[in-house]
């Protein structure tokens, strides 16, 4: 499960079976949110409020080029 990087208490990262499309996976303590890298599509959440995916999605857009490339240099070396 690796961990790409954390910001304001939020742990962004990918599990180690992912599939397409692309997305992210975001938790802080019980809160967490699935969202897709390119549409910014929240795909699944539990306990976030709009106001937090409106940050995670303006975090995500200002760290898409790192999101995606993590993406592709990890998946590539692990099947995909």
């Amino acid at each position: 499960m690796p961990t790409i990087f954390k910001k304001d208490g939020w742990r962004f990262f990918f599990f180690s079976d992912e599939h397409l499309p692309k997305h992210v996976h975001v938790e802080k303590g019980e809160r967490y949110l699935r969202i897709e890298l390119n549409s910014l599509t929240v795909t699944d959440s539990f306990g976030v409020t709009q106001k937090e995916i409106a940050m995670i999605r303006a975090i995500i857009v200002q760290e898409q080029n790192r999101l995606l490339e993590a993406w592709d240099v990890y998946f590539k070396d692990h099947h995909r």
